[in-house]
């Protein structure tokens, strides 16, 4: 059996969320700054590759994905009450980075690091939504493909650099990408080392 080769994809895109029979602009990747991974290596939805990978420079897609299929259901249970200490810095609250619709960075016991999104602040507790933000939503992408070509040993080998925890690991989401790649060619940050 072959071998399925990595490909190195650059997608230009509308991005909507369809909840309730509406659709919502969510962002947009254009030809001058796309979004581009490498297949195989779980970078992108599944549902979003499989229908990506096979099409060719300059063609046009169409690719909606079911919410089970996308982030799954929102999972009420991921909405957590945190006290409001832990958002404190130097005996005072950061009211700058903590308010309702903020994305903050957390983590966890083991050192993992995540996104959440405030829901509320009170006097006592800091209210976390630890979904993903487009858990419980069917997604549309709609746009062309921009490049499509197998990928250089050279992008591979920097992919699994990052992902070993080498090369790019000051980012801190600064890479221009959602789903954690990096979305520029010259390598995550413009080049960090």
């Amino acid at each position: 059996m072959e071998k399925t080769k990595n490909m190195f994809v650059a997608v230009a895109y509308k991005l909507y969320t369809i909840e309730n029979g509406k659709e919502e602009f969510i962002e947009e990747a254009t030809d001058d700054n796309p979004y581009t991974f490498l297949s195989g290596f779980g970078m992108v939805l599944p549902a979003f590759e499989e229908a990506i990978v096979g099409k060719q420079n300059g063609e046009s897609f169409e690719v909606t994905i079911a919410k089970e299929d996308a982030y799954g259901e929102h999972d009420d249970e991921a909405v957590i009450e945190l006290e409001r200490d832990i958002f404190t810095i130097d005996g005072h609250f950061d009211n700058r980075k903590v308010f309702p619709g903020a994305v903050v960075p957390l983590t966890n016991e083991e050192g993992q690091r995540f996104q959440a999104t405030i829901v509320d602040v009170t006097e006592e507790h800091v209210t976390v939504d630890l979904n993903y933000p487009l858990a419980g939503k069917s997604l549309k992408f709609s746009g062309h493909v921009v490049e499509n070509r197998e990928a250089t040993n050279e992008e591979i080998q920097f992919l699994v650099a990052q992902m070993s925890g080498e090369g790019c690991g000051g980012c801190e989401g600064g890479c221009n990408n959602k789903e954690g790649g990096c979305n520029n060619k010259e390598g995550c940050c413009g080049g960090c080392e």
